[in-house]
Formats: structure tokens, C-alpha cells, sequence
């Protein structure tokens, strides 16, 4: 496949800025891998196309404030610091991008905050874009952690183009996260409601939960047409064996897996064995996804409406069929879904 083959026109009106009022009424188009047909739906609809004892596996990580600004000493100019991770707890240490770059360099303090309460110090180079900062601060690291993730904001993606709000750091969170660690939300499970996780116990759906800290590598431009030449960037990720467990039973008694989002389903590749069972893995992955494509776990997929050239387009495309696939976002472009991550989702089943 070819990166010319994920091309469409993207109208900007059709990008959601915002998500809709109710987490679980976002649109939901089903679309049928194998007669073709699609549907148009309501998101909270997804239930009717499982049974007792099918399974939803998830992805739990959680969002930090990742995006903060800050002031360069002497100059005072505006500098853009995106959080990446933690490097070293004891010494303070971050992985971080900056913008512009430009005008960066090693030895540079970069001052936070209305009073210039927190500051920090660029002590590496690791990219054009990336720096190591040195955050001074004397306190618990506990306390250091509130006041740093304080400074932030949800770190929307930048093809939302509108001011951050209160209420982002809220709706780009998904109701079930705990593990601390991404950069941008697994949006697929932003649609989930408290009443829909509720309406699933009680129809008899289980769920499982994964781990994968979703990092800045899902929005990277793609420079190469030949796509066996990408190289995906690497995200942390767990699978435990209480996962396992469970989607393996589900697996050997027939019932059916529903992967929630692109990462969950990728995770799950990342791990499976030669028997289509999956096995605890705490590590990396760089497992790039695009057609053609074998999966071996899941039997659903929910994903939602994404943009043009994106891997998250040809991981879709390779699990439902690219002719399949690239008809239902005609489809979804015609009949006004909404595309991006507070978009509308897709539900790829048989």
C-alpha cells in the first residue's frame, strides 16, 4: 500500500471542535465487513450487536495536562513545552518537545506560571524538536507533580483549532482511565458513558482493560509513499494477566471480541501467540498496522472517523478492508459525520 492511497478530501468544517452533550450520543455508522451494508446509528445503539458473554476490551491509560507555556529568560518569549514523560523522578527530569525550537539551547531556563513559581532548565538536545528539561523544584515529588500538571492544559491535537476550555480536561478523559501516561486521550473510549458501562453489566457484556500510553507518534506526518519504510514511534504499554485471562476465555468459549480503539487492537497484536491467544507483556511496541493484514483476536473494531494520510486510518483500512473502508468514509463525509477525536465512531463488525 501506498500513502497516496489514503488521500480524501477533508472539508475543515467536518472536523468536530467539540464532543457531543452526552458522551454515549456521538453518531455511530456499523458497517458490515462482510455484505458491505452500513447503518446509521446512535453510539449508545452499540449493545444491540452483542450478546451475553461477548467482550469490549479497553484501553485504560490516562491523559496528563500535557501541554504548558512558558517564558524564556532575559527575552521572556512564549515557549510552547509539550510533556512527553518522565525520565528520572529523583532528578526531575522530562522529556519534552518545544515550540520554536529555534529558540532553545542547553543551558536556557524556561520560567512557568502567573509568578514564575516553577522553572526549569534544558540540559539536552535529544532532536530538532525535543529537549531534556530539568525541572528545579524543592518539595515532595508528589507536590512537584500537582504543581507541574496544574500549569497544563488537555493537549488537544492541533487540528482542533480553538482555545482549550475547563471542560476538555474533563470530555478528553475517558471514564475508565487509571494508568497515567499519555499524550493524547484513546478516543474510541471517550464515547462510553457511565449508564453504557452500566447497561453492558447488565446484559451480560464483559470488559477488559489494556494499557497503551498513547503518544505524539499517532499524529506524525508520514514522509515516505512506500509505507513498509515507516517507522511507527514506540509507546509503553501492559498487558496483565488478569487481560489475558479473560479475553482468552472469551476466545476459546466463541464469543466475540470487541476491540474499543485503534490502540487496543494494536496492543493486542503486539502480544498474541500463533494459537490467536494472547499472552502478559510489559514492554514497547512500534507494531505498525496497514492493509494487507491478518488479525487474529479481535472480531469488532471501533474506531472513530479519522483524518486523511493517518495510521489510525490504515490500521482501520486493514481491519475492515480498504475498499470496504474507504467507501463508508465517503459514505460518513455525505451524510455530515463528524471526524477527529470529539468525531463520530465507526463499529466494523461481520
Amino acid at each position: 500500500m501506498k500513502l497516496s492511497q489514503f488521500k480524501f478530501k477533508l472539508p475543515e468544517d467536518k472536523i468536530a471542535l467539540y464532543p457531543t452533550e452526552n458522551r454515549d450520543e456521538s453518531r455511530l455508522m456499523v458497517v458490515h465487513r462482510k455484505s458491505g451494508d452500513i447503518e446509521h446509528r446512535i453510539f449508545k445503539d452499540i449493545l444491540e450487536y452483542f450478546d451475553d458473554k461477548d467482550l469490549f476490551v479497553f484501553n485504560d491509560t490516562m491523559v496528563f495536562p500535557a501541554r504548558m507555556y512558558g517564558n524564556k529568560e532575559k527575552t521572556g518569549a512564549q515557549i510552547e513545552v509539550f510533556l512527553l514523560r518522565e525520565l528520572k523522578e529523583e532528578n526531575l527530569l522530562w522529556d519534552v518537545q518545544v515550540d520554536p525550537a529555534r529558540k532553545i539551547r542547553i543551558g536556557n531556563k524556561l520560567y512557568f506560571g502567573e509568578d514564575n513559581s516553577m522553572v526549569a532548565e534544558v540540559i539536552d538536545n535529544t532532536t530538532s524538536r525535543g529537549r531534556v528539561l530539568r525541572f528545579l523544584y524543592d518539595g515532595p515529588h508528589d507536590e512537584f507533580k500537582k504543581a507541574l500538571f496544574a500549569l497544563g492544559e488537555a493537549p488537544l491535537p492541533t487540528y482542533i483549532r480553538r482555545k482549550v476550555e475547563p471542560e476538555d480536561n474533563n470530555r478528553f478523559q475517558t471514564i475508565f482511565a487509571r494508568n497515567e501516561g499519555a499524550v493524547t486521550a484513546p478516543i474510541s473510549g471517550l464515547h462510553f458513558s457511565r449508564e453504557l458501562m452500566k447497561r453492558m453489566e447488565i446484559k451480560g457484556i464483559d470488559r477488559a482493560f489494556i494499557t497503551m500510553h498513547c503518544g505524539l507518534g499517532n499524529f506524525r506526518d508520514i514522509d515516505v509513499e512506500d509505507l513498509t519504510k515507516h517507522k511507527m514511534e514506540s509507546e509503553q504499554m501492559s498487558v496483565t494477566e488478569e487481560c489475558c485471562e479473560i479475553v482468552n476465555r472469551c476466545k476459546t468459549e466463541g464469543h466475540k471480541i470487541c476491540a474499543i480503539g485503534n490502540t487496543v487492537i494494536r496492543a493486542m497484536e503486539t502480544v498474541v501467540g500463533t494459537n490467536g491467544l494472547i499472552t502478559p507483556y510489559e514492554g514497547w511496541t512500534n507494531k505498525f498496522i496497514f492493509p494487507p493484514y491478518q488479525f487474529s483476536v479481535a472480531d469488532s473494531l471501533v474506531s472513530n472517523f479519522q483524518l486523511p494520510y493517518t495510521t489510525q486510518l490504515m490500521q482501520t483500512c486493514a481491519y475492515g478492508g480498504y475498499e470496504t473502508v474507504m467507501h463508508a468514509y465517503n459514505v460518513a463525509l455525505k451524510e455530515d459525520y463528524r471526524f477527529g477525536c470529539y468525531g463520530d465512531a465507526m463499529l466494523i463488525t461481520d
